[in-house]
């Protein structure tokens, strides 16, 4: 079916194709859903390359990320072409969407791109990279740890954040574990920001050895939280705050208020949660599009 989004004509297949088997949820659901969240959506990707995950079968099925545009992208979709010298083809370039507009949000959609994921950077009205615009320290924990072990640990990494003059969002992943962001001003570059992060996770993991990590090694994971400084690399990406997750069931990358971050009481959001929430509180994520502290030195 052709439908007209935000002044532009998109042509819909298959909407009442099941893209979450666990819950029933269509792909007309998702798209619905990434329609009413462009208002906040936009705003947390805008001028941010976007790497997309997507899932043609549905989350039960084979899944793949995409960086470049598609065949068939329509010419109204903004891009920018950047280099991906992390990419798996060695170094080249990619053309990535600028999701600047709603239609595009539902385009992608409409590919069952379900996860959206961005860089901590932006890029400029020619193309150029800018300096990082925010932190993100990601909590991955181990098994047994879980999300109650993820809220312990997001409260220490809160301190030391305020600590040095930052000010840190949660944000649910959606999946196992969470992100903390903080805004950021100055000229610090994306490997000043890197090494910030990875003396806070080191710290954090001499300091509470029973539940940090600060390195990937999986042999010293188990039962306790990894903190991730790694994202901070500019090649690297981090799921954008409201995306969805390809899981079992359709979670979100939800933001959070810190009265929430509580040890045994969080948990992930669903899409239809996370409207509500968005309707009643508005974006608790809004800090992260605001000038925020210049990197501690």
């Amino acid at each position: 079916m052709r439908v007209d989004v935000g002044g532009r004509t998109l042509r819909l297949r298959r909407l009442d194709k099941v893209l979450y088997p666990s819950t029933g949820t269509t792909k007309a659901e998702v798209l619905d859903y990434y329609a009413r969240v462009e208002s906040v959506l936009l705003a947390h990707l805008a001028r941010r390359p976007v790497t997309r995950k997507r899932w043609p079968d549905g989350v039960a099925g084979p899944s793949f990320f995409e960086k470049n545009l598609p065949r068939g992208t329509p010419d109204w979709v903004e891009s920018v072409t950047l280099p991906t010298p992390g990419s798996s083809s060695g170094r080249g370039d990619a053309t990535f969407p600028l999701v600047v507009e709603v239609a595009t949000l539902v385009w992608l959609a409409n590919l069952a791109a379900l996860e959206l994921h961005v860089p901590q950077w932006q890029v400029g009205p020619r193309g150029a990279v800018k300096a990082p615009d925010r932190l993100v320290i990601d909590l991955d924990p181990g098994p047994p740890a879980g999300l109650a072990e993820c809220a312990e640990v997001a409260l220490l990494v809160r301190e030391r954040l305020e600590a040095d003059g930052l000010s840190p969002v949660p944000v649910t992943s959606g999946s196992k574990g969470l992100q903390l962001y903080a805004p950021l001003r100055g000229r610090a570059d994306a490997e000043a920001v890197r090494a910030y992060a990875e003396a806070l996770a080191t710290g954090l993991a001499r300091d509470h050895p029973r539940l940090v990590v600060s390195r990937m090694t999986k042999a010293i994971r188990g039962g306790k939280v990894l903190l991730d400084w790694s994202q901070n690399h500019a090649a690297k990406t981090t799921i954008s705050p409201y995306s969805l997750r390809g899981r079992d069931h359709p979670d979100v990358a939800a933001p959070r208020g810190w009265a929430e971050v509580v040890p045994g009481e969080l948990r992930q959001l669903g899409f239809r949660e996370v409207l509500a929430r968005l309707a009643a509180d508005g974006d608790l994520a809004a800090p992260l599009l605001s000038e925020g502290a210049a990197l501690p030195s």
